[in-house]
């Protein structure tokens, strides 16, 4: 069982970037998919972007152009690197592993 852990949340002012990290205990090779979700108070959980294995990229319109997904050379470690940061991307961002493995999520607050 793979387990996740999510790092690189903080409080960035608007327009600035952050970089999360998900760190895998074990190899995330052969796993079919791997994204980041968030979840605003009071709001549903939504997806952000993910990535396959064969490298295929998916993002909400929300945040393409500004967000970028990608694996890290150890294949164990999947980053979302967050630019031109906006008020209404604060909220927790986890990560998932193919279809039922999540994160505890760390939380990304953007002030105005």
């Amino acid at each position: 069982q793979v387990q996740l852990v999510e790092s690189g949340g903080g409080l960035v002012q608007a327009g600035g970037s952050l970089r999360l990290s998900c760190a895998a205990s074990g190899s995330i090779f052969g796993i079919p998919a791997m994204a980041w979700y968030r979840q605003a108070p009071a709001k549903q959980r939504e997806l952000v972007a993910a990535i396959t294995s064969s490298g295929s990229l998916n993002y909400a319109n929300s945040v393409r152009g500004r967000f970028t997904i990608s694996r890290g050379n150890a294949k164990n470690t999947v980053y979302l690197q967050m630019n031109s940061l906006k008020p209404e991307d604060t909220a927790v961002y986890y990560c998932k592993a193919g279809t039922s493995t999540w994160g505890r999520g760390t939380q990304v607050t953007v002030s105005s």
